[in-house]
């Protein structure tokens, strides 16, 4: 009996768990979810502010809901190029990412702005997703954009960590740390935040503009000096941390400093609220449902054979969804193309394939964002056939993974995940189905 129908039907339900994820982390709803015209009420005016890659999408859905006697004006969204729509009553400005950019150097400087003008008794609306650290650059004191763009160079070449990173970046910049916060006082600030990092540390999220800051110009020099690179380090940039150390430049703001006692957040949206849904949809699917991780990190192709191995070991007598969240890694060792997702779905077919993986069974590795490295592909959705697609297409699988070329071998044998841009981003989502051979 062929499996080809029960194959087509778990790849549409894998697929539907997938956009369950997606929904959940809709930031449109998630700000409608989260706000009501009535929490604007002790308010004489609302400042808008709106950074990261969901900012238009927030800012649309907040600005629908501010009553329109309470808006200060315009509000301001910076986000990156892909994802500038037009907002009504909004200034949307495009700016680049990763790397920083003139236009969101000055986007930020027109928000920093906005909020030095709010006055008591007015609320300045934090709208914060993921990106919005690369977005809205503000460096501090005497330090050029450049020298900014050319330390972070130096730490990402460096394999510093993303807390190792958003530590200098605090000390460097005039928004980031709670700084906004800073710039807003003696006005109320209430942030709406998206998380696109895991476990939700709030100081990590776009560097944390509207949370205190434990770090200190000390760590950040620590930083630098512990990955051997100091002496490497812009000279401007060397003589503010130095500063900042020795007490000649005010420290990022620090739990229980007064600002914060005007201060609330909400985090309307993660990637363990993303898990949780696609844990309900397929339950709703039929499925048994386990949750193999909410915290999914490591090499992507090492994460998937493992993922593997943990199947072979389980019975398989009914139907079953192992769903993950989290975010991978990839090391670079070959030329060719792909992302973190795309290399973990092809990883995980090798392996089932190696290992003899029974029953019928999809797996699908997919970004919120829906780009997954340098391609159009969000990841990948392979099945127990994946293999034979490509050898029969006189590919290698095991070659192409070897040169990091996933989007070539997904796409010859039809299993790239292609979802476009979808306006959010909570790092990436795992789900594996696997149903018994009748």
């Amino acid at each position: 009996m062929s499996h080809l129908p029960d194959l087509a039907l778990m790849r549409q339900d894998a697929t539907r768990i997938f956009q369950a994820g997606i929904a959940a982390a809709d930031p449109y709803q998630a700000v409608k979810r989260h706000l009501a015209p009535e929490f604007f009420c002790g308010y004489s005016k609302v400042h808008l502010v709106a950074f990261g890659k969901a900012a238009c999408s927030m800012a649309k859905a907040a600005q629908e809901i501010i009553p329109a006697d309470k808006l200060a004006g315009q509000g301001i969204a910076v986000t990156n190029y892909e994802n500038v729509i037009n907002v009504d009553n909004v200034d949307v400005i495009g700016a680049a990412h990763p790397l920083p950019d003139i236009a969101g150097l000055n986007g930020a400087k027109i928000i920093a702005e906005r909020v030095r003008n709010a006055q008591e008794n007015e609320l300045v609306l934090v709208l914060v997703s993921g990106g919005g650290s690369a977005l809205i650059p503000y460096p501090a004191g005497e330090i050029a954009l450049q020298e900014k763009i050319s330390a972070t160079d130096l730490l990402l070449a460096s394999d510093a960590t993303i807390n190792q990173i958003n530590c200098v970046r605090k000390h460097l910049s005039q928004l980031k740390g709670g700084g906004l916060v800073r710039m807003a006082a003696p006005a109320h600030v209430h942030a709406l935040i998206l998380s696109d990092v895991l476990g939700d540390d709030l100081s990590v999220i776009a560097s944390g503009p509207t949370v205190a800051d434990n770090s200190t110009y000390a760590d950040a020099i620590e930083v630098f000096k512990a990955k051997g690179i100091w002496e490497q380090v812009p000279t401007n940039i060397r003589q503010h941390l130095e500063q900042g150390r020795l007490g000649n430049i005010a420290e990022t703001p620090k739990p229980g400093d007064d600002i914060f006692k005007s201060t609330g957040y909400v985090l309307v949206g993660s990637n363990a609220i993303s898990v949780n849904a696609m844990l309900e949809a397929a339950q709703n699917l039929g499925y048994e449902v386990e949750l193999y991780s909410d915290h999914l990190c490591g090499e992507a192709r090492t994460v998937g054979a493992t993922l593997v191995d943990q199947c072979i070991k389980r019975p398989q007598n009914k139907p079953i969804a192992l769903l993950a969240g989290g975010e991978t890694t990839v090391t670079l060792k070959g030329k060719g193309r792909g992302g973190r997702n795309q290399e973990m779905a092809l990883a995980f077919a090798i392996a089932a394939k190696q290992q003899g993986l029974t029953g019928n069974w999809v797996f699908l590795s997919g970004g919120t964002d829906g780009l997954d490295g340098p391609t159009d592909a969000a990841g990948g959705i392979v099945d127990q056939d994946t293999i034979k697609r490509m050898i029969q297409a006189g590919i290698s699988p095991i070659e192409l993974l070897e040169n990091n070329d996933s989007y070539t071998a997904l796409k010859t044998s039809g299993d790239l995940l292609i979802t476009g841009a979808t306006g959010t981003n909570v790092a990436d989502l795992q789900i594996l189905l696997i149903r018994p051979e009748l």
